[in-house]
């Protein structure tokens, strides 16, 4: 059965919910899961409708010029798509590969459902030559401090002509520049490897070995201008000790960067994820 994934967001006022339930009953949709957030702070409304039709034969463009007219009445922001739709994915990396091989072995077991539309990566294939990339295109893109504009002119005309929709970094250890990230901005997803904010720059699990901390973490957040400040999607942290050495810190640092892109991942691609400023609202499952 087919099933479509409609989010929103817009100011708080009554009657969104009865508004946007009604335009799908009269449609013939049949709501599956709903789940909703009132931002209390800024007066803003998310939710997220999993809905489908008993014998599939939802109205579909009927329902989505129906919710067109309850956007305008509500100053909504909205989307509607095919759960089945499968995002194009691009996924960047440098020298290392733990996220990335992660990320293709839950795509290959049908844990991530997209496809991968690229590899990219500022070093040669040889770098990663004992990953399967078999049936997946590789993008080898050098990149110096002199050469930066050209490579990312290149970069984003990949995103462009393999139609990407989703860009991870992978621990791809370049930075953007704001006008890529601008380009980019609400469709590319970052891990940090730390637990944000705080230890930015080199070396972080070296800088909290050196200030004895307890806790390490990683972080996935959406990228923007703004160097590792982007809104926030998941985080994750595990417990050391004061025996742990810094590359006992980098070991378990790997574990955590791992699970907490493939959640962040995972969780977008299920229309799990609305961006609220500088935050985000995750209706996790």
């Amino acid at each position: 059965m087919t099933q479509f994934i409609l989010t929103l967001s817009c100011d708080n006022r009554p009657g969104i919910v009865a508004a946007v339930a009604t335009a799908i009953f009269e449609h013939g949709g049949n709501i599956r899961e709903s789940q909703q957030f009132d931002d209390t702070e800024t007066g803003r409304f998310f939710a997220r409708i999993v809905l489908d039709h008993p014998e599939n034969r939802l109205e579909v463009s009927a329902l989505r010029a129906a919710l067109d007219a309850v956007a305008a009445r509500f100053a909504m922001t909205w989307s509607l798509r095919d759960r089945a739709d499968r995002p194009r994915v691009m996924l960047l990396v440098s020298k290392f590969d733990h996220c990335l091989t992660d990320i293709l072995y839950r795509w290959r077991i049908g844990e991530l459902p997209m496809d991968i539309s690229a590899v990219v990566s500022n070093h040669p294939r040889e770098s990663l030559q004992h990953i399967d990339l078999d049936g997946i295109a590789f993008h080898y893109l050098p990149v110096t401090k002199a050469t930066k504009a050209e490579q990312e002119a290149r970069l984003w005309a990949l995103v462009q002509e393999t139609k990407t929709d989703l860009v991870i970094l992978a621990r791809y250890m370049q930075v953007l520049s704001d006008d890529l990230a601008g380009k980019l901005s609400g469709r590319c997803i970052n891990i940090h490897h730390s637990f944000l904010p705080g230890f930015k720059g080199a070396k972080p699990y070296h800088q909290a070995h050196q200030r004895g901390v307890k806790l390490i973490g990683a972080t996935a957040h959406f990228v923007t201008a703004d160097l590792d400040e982007g809104p926030i999607i998941e985080q994750d942290v595990e417990r050391i000790s004061h025996a742990d050495s810094p590359d006992d810190l980098v070991r378990q640092g790997r574990d955590i960067e791992r699970r907490v892109l493939s959640r962040a991942l995972r969780w977008h691609l299920d229309g799990r994820v609305l961006v609220n400023g500088m935050r985000t609202v995750v209706f996790r499952d």
